[in-house]
């Protein structure tokens, strides 16, 4: 069993180098199967989610090429295979082969989405617009047979800005007959990456980014390829970990206008922040302010960083609150972060975090990707060592996390026991 072990309590100085982005690749290498040609992807990060996705398009037929970050897929010889439960299981992210087998072959059979148990987390509102499309959607137990003779534009109203509804019709409206809008569609710049794949392979789509989104549905998709943006939740959490313990340090890579709720936050209660170019430089500063944080689709305060945030709430002096509405289990780091000594108290989705408080090193156990998170940067602040067990999710998000932080001079190892 592998788990991470960390001896806290060090500065930490030098550059991180922040990834392609986990929720635009996991989106991206899904919907480069539509492509009748062949995709390139730049920018992909060495996760296990990319792993499961590139199974599943070898079951498919599909042929896909690694070369360090570089992946090239041919879809050419596409077969329209069941997704199995083992495979599909592996992550949320599965479900993105229910709009693009769709939009391809009119024909998906996959079972239900696996990911991180962060909370009821319905495809409804996917479904829901695959109807609308002029699809059927059959449910024998946690297995979906979706189809449609043919798909026709349709106008598609989303209930919530669901970025994986968005992008799920977005794929499979890109080869429908005529028009398709999408309103009150999510705004995530991961949305706009995967946009800008398919009018790369002839799509047209317009408005990605806002509310309102427009296809106009086309025959034939040729050869394209992309760059995937750079993480902009990877960054969040090392900015997070650079505001506790960061001396000279430097992330790198960062798209700025992506992170602005998470700066606008820091800010306030006092990290101090410099921008040059697409770098952010980091030095700790002594006292840090409480804080009241609500999480909210883009470009709100993303629930993604909620859990990463808790643990430098723990360190502000007075009470901090924490108010999460996106998911309802995203609380799982809690429990452990108290073993470790800290003040938090919940209240239905609420957080109420006391500080700032002593962290000590415990034995801890990773419930999910971002809970995971939490525990690492809980692990460099606290005293004495910290165990995280159940790492996998950790390492379905986050490329090579362990070596980034030990070239900024952190006590971080893998230990196979």
């Amino acid at each position: 069993m592998q788990k991470i072990q960390i001896q806290g309590g060090k500065d930490l100085t030098g550059h991180i180098r922040i990834s392609g982005a986990k929720n635009a690749a996991v989106a991206l290498i899904p919907a480069s199967i539509l492509c009748d040609e062949e995709v390139t992807i730049y920018n992909v990060p060495e996760i296990t989610d990319r792993d499961a996705l590139i199974e599943i398009i070898e079951r498919l037929n599909g042929k896909v090429t690694k070369n360090e970050d570089i992946l090239k897929i041919d879809s050419k010889e596409l077969k329209n295979v069941e997704i199995p439960e083992k495979l599909s299981n592996k992550l949320r992210a599965s479900y993105y082969f229910m709009g693009a087998l769709l939009g391809r072959m009119k024909h998906v059979e996959i079972y239900f989405p696996g990911g991180c148990n962060i909370g009821k987390r319905k495809i409804n509102y996917h479904l829901k617009g695959f109807e609308a499309l002029g699809a059927t959607v059959t449910e024998e137990g946690s297995k979906y047979i979706i189809h449609a003779n043919e798909l026709n534009g349709s106008k598609i109203y989303l209930d919530f800005a669901s970025v994986g509804a968005t992008i799920n019709i977005m794929l499979a409206a890109v080869k429908a007959n005529g028009t398709t809008w999408i309103h009150n569609a999510a705004k995530e710049p991961e949305i706009v990456n995967v946009a800008t794949l398919l009018n790369n392979m002839g799509a047209k789509i317009s408005g990605a980014g806002t509310s309102k989104i427009k296809i106009e549905g086309v025959k034939y998709l040729h050869k394209a390829m992309v760059e995937v943006i750079p993480d902009r939740i990877e960054a969040g959490t090392y900015i997070i970990i650079g505001s506790l313990l960061g001396k000279n340090y430097v992330v790198e890579n960062v798209i700025k206008e992506h992170l602005m709720s998470l700066i606008s936050k820091l800010q306030e209660i006092g990290v101090e922040l410099e921008f040059k170019e697409n770098n952010i430089i980091i030095n700790r500063k002594g006292r840090l302010k409480s804080l009241n944080i609500t999480t909210l689709p883009y470009p709100g305060f993303p629930t993604d960083l909620a859990q990463p945030m808790s643990v430098l709430m723990t360190q502000c002096e007075g009470t901090s609150i924490l108010e999460e509405t996106i998911y309802s289990n995203r609380m799982g780091q809690v429990p452990y972060l108290n073993q470790m000594g800290a003040d938090i108290k919940v209240l239905n989705q609420t957080a109420y975090i006391k500080g700032k408080t002593h962290l000590y090193g415990n034995t801890v156990s990773a419930s999910d990707l971002r809970a995971g998170a939490s525990l690492i940067i809980a692990g460099l602040v606290a005293s004495e060592t910290t165990t995280i067990e159940q790492i996998n999710h950790i390492l379905r998000g986050y490329e090579h996390i362990i070596e980034k932080l030990q070239n900024v001079g952190a006590e971080i190892k893998l230990i196979e026991e």
